[in-house]
């Protein structure tokens, strides 16, 4: 009889009551298949392999990462509120240590949601992980975490909910944003001033096949990780870099998939995308199971596997070799960087347009920190969505300094009452305030 290495902890919800329209690659089947693959194999007949069912997420844990306009519950349906809750239910018994890793297999998706929400984009209401991230510093007092995004799309969700967290480190292996949604994800984009060079970009060529996806988990993640020394490392699991997706363009195989995730050696993964709903998913969830329980995956083979087809050529081997030494030159000049970024500012300021395409609107930001050289600095974000909401969304962030809170407080408290809403997400002492207009 079969037995787990690790003991790992898998959570399925399909969300039957959620799809993005009934022929839509963003609906129910994405996961059934795979559940259906799963059964059949016997998986869950192996000795330590466990699933586990999904709990609800709690408001409270989404307003430790969002800023929902005009709530929760108006921007979460109830899967969104049970995907959520997948991913901090297998946390918990990771936490816990009843299992040694985690494998939330859920849907929605989350990567593409940001820390202003105002509805969907790119399939994505609330982040998942990091709802997941901040329960689980808030429960377990962890601190340091990394986050390595494998999705074929940038995670630019994610990315900008850690861009001035010094204590997350998000990695980001994607597709080239000049060639796929959301168009984002350059080597340039290093983090605020506080937190550069903790968010790591590595746009990848079309066509990247498995010996360029591992060149960058072996050359660069892993000695990146080694330096960060995190107390968790989270994959969100996106697996539409697989070679029959019908959203992208790239040559992944679940073969290598399962040898990524054998490498990276996270402690939980979460699903984002993976839109080949028969030809892959189900062989591509199969070998990280196995991957993750370290069981031998070397017989789990998709149907129209041939690597000799497969095979990156020579150019893009030379891109993607150049592209490590690009962000890894940013990784060691980090501290430099961060030093030039501060200056003699005392406010750092960004102005952003957010498309929600899912949801079919525009958001419009002018972002302002506070730059400091005790915490990762106060936050406010001035919101005005095409759809009429008009936010301001204050951040007091984790270990914050006495002057970041009180700037903090300053801003909620001297707000204009012309907003729709004012928020204050103090995450110092885990509270959360609102006003609204009258």
């Amino acid at each position: 009889m079969l037995s787990a290495k690790h003991k790992t902890g898998l959570v399925f919800f399909p969300a039957f009551d959620w799809a993005i329209s009934p022929t839509h690659p963003e609906r129910e089947e994405r996961l059934l298949y795979t559940q259906d693959q799963v059964f059949e194999e016997g998986l869950l007949d192996i000795d330590g392999i466990i699933e586990y069912k999904a709990n609800l997420v709690e408001i409270k844990d989404v307003q430790r990462v969002h800023f929902c306009a005009p709530d929760e519950k108006s921007v979460m349906t109830e899967s969104h509120f049970i995907s959520a809750g997948g991913a901090k239910t297998i946390a918990d018994a990771v936490m816990k240590k009843k299992i040694e890793k985690g494998f939330a297999l859920v849907r929605p998706p989350g990567h593409h949601a940001m820390r202003v929400v105002h509805g969907g984009r790119g399939f994505c209401n609330v982040n998942n992980e990091a709802i997941m991230i901040e329960y689980i510093r808030s429960a377990y007092n962890v601190d340091r975490v990394a986050i390595i995004d494998t999705d074929c799309h940038h995670g630019d969700g994610t990315q900008d909910i850690y861009w001035h967290d010094p204590d997350t480190l998000f990695i980001s292996l994607h597709q080239d944003g000049r060639t796929l949604y959301p168009g984002s994800g350059f080597p340039e984009e290093m983090g605020g001033p506080m937190a550069a060079g903790t968010t790591l970009n590595v746009p990848l060529p079309p066509y990247t096949s498995e010996e360029g996806f591992l060149y960058v988990i072996k050359e660069l993640v892993l000695p990146i990780l080694d330096d960060f020394k995190p107390d968790i490392i989270i994959n969100s699991a996106g697996q539409d870099n697989h070679f029959t997706d019908p959203l992208t363009n790239m040559h992944f195989s679940a073969q290598g998939y399962a040898d990524l995730t054998r490498l990276l050696k996270p402690d939980i993964a979460v699903l984002e995308g993976g839109y080949s709903i028969e030809g892959a998913l189900p062989y591509v969830n199969l070998g990280i199971i196995l991957a993750m329980a370290g069981i031998n995956y070397s017989n789990v083979r998709e149907p129209g596997y041939d690597l000799s087809k497969l095979r990156q050529s020579d150019q893009i081997t030379q891109v993607i070799e150049r592209t490590c030494d690009h962000v890894m030159g940013n990784w060691n000049a980090r501290e430099l960087i961060r030093n030039r970024m501060k200056s003699d500012k005392k406010f750092d300021k960004r102005r952003r347009s957010i498309m929600y395409d899912t949801d079919g609107f525009n958001e419009h930001q002018n972002e302002t920190i506070r730059i400091c050289t005790e915490c990762g600095g106060v936050l406010k974000i001035d919101s005005t969505s095409d759809i009429g909401q008009h936010i301001l969304a204050v951040h007091v962030p984790r270990k914050a300094c006495r002057a970041c809170r009180e700037q903090g407080f300053e801003w909620y408290d001297s707000a204009s009452e012309t907003y729709d809403m004012i928020i204050l997400q103090n995450r110092d002492d885990d509270t959360y305030q609102v006003r609204k207009k009258t």
